[in-house]
Protein backbone atom coordinates (compact mmCIF):
# COMPACT_ATOMS: atom_id res chain seq x y z
CA UNK A 1 0.00 0.00 0.00
CA UNK A 2 1.34 3.64 -1.04
CA UNK A 3 0.83 6.37 1.31
CA UNK A 4 1.24 10.36 0.61
CA UNK A 5 4.31 11.58 0.86
CA UNK A 6 4.12 13.66 3.52
CA UNK A 7 2.15 10.91 5.77
CA UNK A 8 4.73 8.05 4.17
CA UNK A 9 7.75 10.54 5.68
CA UNK A 10 6.02 10.38 9.51
CA UNK A 11 5.58 6.63 9.04
CA UNK A 12 8.87 5.93 8.27
CA UNK A 13 10.58 8.59 11.28
CA UNK A 14 8.36 6.81 13.82
CA UNK A 15 9.56 3.31 12.99
CA UNK A 16 13.18 4.55 12.87
CA UNK A 17 12.68 5.48 16.28
CA UNK A 18 11.08 1.88 16.99
CA UNK A 19 14.21 0.60 15.76
CA UNK A 20 16.41 2.81 17.14
CA UNK A 21 14.99 2.03 21.10
CA UNK A 22 13.79 -1.28 21.13
CA UNK A 23 16.91 -3.04 22.46
CA UNK A 24 17.50 -0.13 24.93
CA UNK A 25 14.06 1.68 25.61
CA UNK A 26 11.67 -0.98 24.89
CA UNK A 27 8.79 0.99 26.50
CA UNK A 28 9.52 4.07 24.19
CA UNK A 29 10.24 2.38 21.11
CA UNK A 30 6.72 0.31 21.74
CA UNK A 31 5.50 4.86 22.20
CA UNK A 32 6.69 5.29 18.53
CA UNK A 33 5.33 1.80 17.39
CA UNK A 34 1.28 2.96 18.69
CA UNK A 35 2.16 6.75 16.76
CA UNK A 36 3.18 4.57 13.31
CA UNK A 37 0.24 1.78 14.22
CA UNK A 38 -2.01 5.02 14.18
CA UNK A 39 -1.15 6.86 10.46
CA UNK A 40 -0.79 3.31 8.55
CA UNK A 41 -2.53 0.58 10.29
CA UNK A 42 -2.48 -0.83 6.72
CA UNK A 43 0.82 -1.27 6.31
CA UNK A 44 2.44 -4.73 6.76
CA UNK A 45 5.96 -3.04 8.17
CA UNK A 46 4.18 -0.68 10.52
CA UNK A 47 2.08 -3.99 11.58
CA UNK A 48 5.42 -5.75 12.05
CA UNK A 49 7.12 -3.29 13.80
CA UNK A 50 4.27 -2.87 16.16
CA UNK A 51 4.58 -6.63 17.13
CA UNK A 52 8.02 -6.27 17.76
CA UNK A 53 7.49 -3.53 20.19
CA UNK A 54 4.98 -4.71 22.00
CA UNK A 55 6.67 -8.04 21.95
CA UNK A 56 9.69 -6.66 23.33
CA UNK A 57 7.61 -4.88 26.09
CA UNK A 58 6.10 -8.54 27.28
CA UNK A 59 2.80 -7.65 25.22
CA UNK A 60 2.69 -10.61 23.70
CA UNK A 61 -1.57 -10.96 23.22
CA UNK A 62 -1.45 -7.94 21.43
CA UNK A 63 2.16 -8.70 19.18
CA UNK A 64 0.48 -12.16 18.43
CA UNK A 65 -2.14 -10.08 16.87
CA UNK A 66 0.02 -7.28 15.14
CA UNK A 67 2.20 -10.29 13.93
CA UNK A 68 -0.79 -12.19 12.34
CA UNK A 69 -1.81 -8.97 10.28
CA UNK A 70 0.94 -8.80 9.00
CA UNK A 71 1.41 -12.24 7.63
CA UNK A 72 -1.84 -12.09 6.39
CA UNK A 73 -1.04 -8.98 4.24
CA UNK A 74 2.54 -10.50 2.93
CA UNK A 75 2.04 -13.97 2.77
CA UNK A 76 4.89 -14.35 4.47
CA UNK A 77 5.97 -17.16 7.23
CA UNK A 78 9.19 -15.37 8.46
CA UNK A 79 7.28 -14.26 11.48
CA UNK A 80 5.94 -17.78 12.50
CA UNK A 81 8.95 -18.33 15.15
CA UNK A 82 7.82 -15.32 16.51
CA UNK A 83 4.38 -15.73 17.16
CA UNK A 84 5.25 -19.49 18.14
CA UNK A 85 7.29 -17.56 21.28
CA UNK A 86 4.36 -15.12 21.82
CA UNK A 87 2.16 -18.39 22.23
CA UNK A 88 4.90 -19.32 24.97
CA UNK A 89 4.75 -15.93 26.32
CA UNK A 90 0.64 -16.32 27.26
CA UNK A 91 1.31 -19.77 28.58
CA UNK A 92 0.31 -21.83 26.05
CA UNK A 93 3.60 -24.19 25.33
CA UNK A 94 1.46 -27.12 23.58
CA UNK A 95 0.22 -24.45 21.13
CA UNK A 96 3.88 -23.73 20.19
CA UNK A 97 4.57 -26.80 20.57
CA UNK A 98 1.86 -27.85 17.49
CA UNK A 99 3.14 -24.66 15.43
CA UNK A 100 6.87 -26.13 15.37
CA UNK A 101 5.15 -29.26 13.34
CA UNK A 102 3.06 -27.31 10.74
CA UNK A 103 4.61 -27.22 6.94
CA UNK A 104 4.71 -23.40 7.26
CA UNK A 105 8.66 -24.27 9.32
CA UNK A 106 9.73 -26.33 6.34
CA UNK A 107 9.57 -23.06 4.46
CA UNK A 108 11.55 -20.71 6.84
CA UNK A 109 15.35 -20.17 5.87
CA UNK A 110 17.96 -21.91 8.16
CA UNK A 111 18.05 -18.56 10.46
CA UNK A 112 14.30 -19.59 10.96
CA UNK A 113 14.00 -22.86 11.06
CA UNK A 114 16.96 -22.73 13.73
CA UNK A 115 15.24 -19.97 15.77
CA UNK A 116 11.44 -22.34 15.99
CA UNK A 117 13.88 -25.08 17.25
CA UNK A 118 15.29 -22.78 19.74
CA UNK A 119 11.34 -21.89 20.39
CA UNK A 120 10.29 -25.20 20.53
CA UNK A 121 13.04 -26.41 23.24
CA UNK A 122 11.98 -23.75 25.24
CA UNK A 123 8.24 -24.77 24.90
CA UNK A 124 9.31 -28.11 26.16
CA UNK A 125 11.20 -26.53 29.47
CA UNK A 126 8.08 -24.65 30.26
CA UNK A 127 6.40 -28.33 30.33
CA UNK A 128 9.21 -29.54 32.50
CA UNK A 129 10.25 -32.10 29.67
CA UNK A 130 14.08 -31.26 30.21
CA UNK A 131 15.83 -34.29 28.28
CA UNK A 132 13.09 -33.55 25.54
CA UNK A 133 13.89 -29.99 25.20
CA UNK A 134 17.90 -30.94 25.08
CA UNK A 135 17.07 -33.45 21.83
CA UNK A 136 15.01 -31.17 20.15
CA UNK A 137 18.03 -28.30 20.14
CA UNK A 138 20.71 -31.46 18.61
CA UNK A 139 21.01 -30.73 15.10
CA UNK A 140 23.62 -30.64 12.80
CA UNK A 141 23.31 -26.86 13.31
CA UNK A 142 24.42 -27.32 16.80
CA UNK A 143 27.32 -29.76 15.54
CA UNK A 144 28.58 -27.69 12.88
CA UNK A 145 31.72 -25.44 13.64
CA UNK A 146 30.81 -23.02 10.97
CA UNK A 147 29.41 -19.45 12.98
CA UNK A 148 26.29 -17.98 11.78
CA UNK A 149 24.45 -15.78 13.62
CA UNK A 150 22.40 -18.19 15.27
CA UNK A 151 24.99 -19.77 16.35
CA UNK A 152 25.77 -18.38 20.11
CA UNK A 153 22.26 -18.19 21.07
CA UNK A 154 21.73 -22.06 19.60
CA UNK A 155 25.07 -22.79 22.04
CA UNK A 156 24.04 -20.87 24.92
CA UNK A 157 20.51 -22.66 25.04
CA UNK A 158 21.97 -26.25 24.80
CA UNK A 159 24.17 -25.30 27.83
CA UNK A 160 21.45 -24.02 29.75
CA UNK A 161 19.30 -27.02 29.24
CA UNK A 162 22.01 -29.31 29.81
CA UNK A 163 22.71 -27.42 33.20
CA UNK A 164 19.01 -27.46 34.09
CA UNK A 165 19.41 -31.28 33.66
CA UNK A 166 22.33 -31.55 36.07
CA UNK A 167 25.11 -32.19 33.57
CA UNK A 168 27.15 -29.52 34.34
CA UNK A 169 30.58 -30.40 33.01
CA UNK A 170 28.54 -30.49 29.82
CA UNK A 171 27.28 -27.18 29.93
CA UNK A 172 30.44 -25.61 30.67
CA UNK A 173 31.86 -27.17 27.44
CA UNK A 174 29.01 -25.85 26.06
CA UNK A 175 29.53 -22.18 27.95
CA UNK A 176 32.86 -22.07 26.31
CA UNK A 177 31.58 -22.72 23.01
CA UNK A 178 28.91 -20.31 23.13
CA UNK A 179 31.73 -17.44 24.36
CA UNK A 180 33.50 -18.51 21.44
CA UNK A 181 30.60 -18.11 19.27
CA UNK A 182 29.66 -14.95 20.53
CA UNK A 183 32.05 -12.20 19.38
CA UNK A 184 28.97 -9.38 19.80
CA UNK A 185 27.75 -10.13 23.35
CA UNK A 186 24.89 -11.39 22.66
CA UNK A 187 24.72 -13.34 25.90
CA UNK A 188 26.22 -13.77 29.29
CA UNK A 189 27.82 -16.99 28.80
CA UNK A 190 31.33 -15.51 30.65
CA UNK A 191 29.12 -14.72 33.29
CA UNK A 192 27.31 -18.23 33.58
CA UNK A 193 31.00 -19.94 32.99
CA UNK A 194 32.50 -17.94 36.12
CA UNK A 195 29.59 -18.83 38.21
CA UNK A 196 30.03 -22.20 37.50
CA UNK A 197 33.88 -21.64 38.30
CA UNK A 198 33.15 -19.91 41.31
CA UNK A 199 34.32 -16.83 40.43
CA UNK A 200 32.45 -13.93 42.12
CA UNK A 201 32.66 -10.19 41.35
CA UNK A 202 33.34 -7.70 43.46
CA UNK A 203 31.51 -4.26 43.09
CA UNK A 204 34.45 -2.10 43.54
CA UNK A 205 32.03 0.99 44.00
CA UNK A 206 30.86 -0.35 46.81
CA UNK A 207 31.62 0.61 50.39
CA UNK A 208 34.77 2.05 49.35
CA UNK A 209 32.67 4.27 46.85
CA UNK A 210 34.70 8.09 46.96
CA UNK A 211 31.03 9.27 45.88
CA UNK A 212 28.72 7.86 48.44
CA UNK A 213 28.03 8.35 52.51
CA UNK A 214 31.42 7.69 53.65
CA UNK A 215 33.27 10.56 51.35
CA UNK A 216 30.72 12.82 52.62
CA UNK A 217 32.36 12.06 56.03
CA UNK A 218 35.24 12.15 55.44
CA UNK A 219 34.91 16.10 54.43
CA UNK A 220 32.91 17.03 57.07
CA UNK A 221 36.32 17.42 59.44
CA UNK A 222 37.87 19.42 56.71
CA UNK A 223 34.80 21.84 57.00
CA UNK A 224 35.38 21.92 61.24
CA UNK A 225 39.22 23.33 60.20
CA UNK A 226 37.55 25.82 58.35
CA UNK A 227 35.43 26.91 60.70
CA UNK A 228 38.19 27.37 63.28
CA UNK A 229 40.08 29.43 60.77
CA UNK A 230 37.20 31.66 60.53
CA UNK A 231 36.73 31.77 64.45
CA UNK A 232 40.47 32.72 63.90
CA UNK A 233 40.01 35.44 61.81
CA UNK A 234 36.88 36.77 64.27
CA UNK A 235 39.16 36.91 67.04
CA UNK A 236 42.00 39.00 65.07
CA UNK A 237 39.39 40.99 63.79
CA UNK A 238 38.03 41.96 67.32
CA UNK A 239 41.63 42.58 68.88
CA UNK A 240 41.93 45.24 66.34
CA UNK A 241 38.57 46.79 66.58
CA UNK A 242 39.77 46.67 70.40
CA UNK A 243 42.89 48.60 69.44
CA UNK A 244 40.92 51.23 67.60
CA UNK A 245 38.70 51.67 70.25
CA UNK A 246 41.69 52.72 72.97
CA UNK A 247 42.62 54.53 70.15
CA UNK A 248 39.44 56.39 69.91
CA UNK A 249 39.77 56.70 73.36
CA UNK A 250 42.99 58.61 73.35
CA UNK A 251 41.69 60.79 71.16
CA UNK A 252 39.05 61.57 72.99
CA UNK A 253 41.10 62.20 75.86
CA UNK A 254 43.09 64.88 73.75
CA UNK A 255 40.31 66.66 71.63
CA UNK A 256 37.68 67.25 74.77
CA UNK A 257 36.09 70.15 72.78
CA UNK A 258 34.80 68.10 70.71
CA UNK A 259 32.97 65.63 72.50
CA UNK A 260 31.31 68.44 74.47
Amino acid sequence: MSLPKTLAEDVARNLVMVARLIDEDPEEAYAYARIALRLASRVAAVREAAGFAAYATQKYAEALAEFRAARRMTGSVDLWPVMADCERGLGRPERAMAMAGEPEVQKLDKAGQVEMRLVAAGARRDMGQIDAAIVTLQSPELASNSVQSWTPRLRYAYADALLEAGREDEAREWFGKALEADKDGSTDASDRLAELDGVEFVDVLGDDDPTGADAADEVAPRDEDASGDRDDEDDVRDDADLDDGQDDDEDDDQHGSVKA
